[in-house]
């Protein structure tokens, strides 16, 4: 038996709260990543059109306070 085959049969013998754990725990590095990318967009200045968006919507009276 390979290794994926080893990790698929070991994963198929998780409960569920250690497979939400382990879900978690996979889904960490992509979550991390979008971040860092939204950040380096943002500091780029490639989100400033939502900025002033959002700005014009509130100053037309269309937008609502969060």
């Amino acid at each position: 038996m390979g290794k994926i085959e080893a990790i698929e049969k070991a994963i198929e013998q998780l409960s569920p709260h250690e497979l939400n754990k382990l879900r978690a725990w996979m889904d960490e590095p992509a979550a991390q990543a979008f971040d860092n990318a939204i950040e380096r967009d943002a500091n780029a200045g490639k989100l400033d059109w939502l900025v002033a968006e959002g700005r014009a919507e509130m100053d037309a009276g269309e937008g609502e306070e969060i």
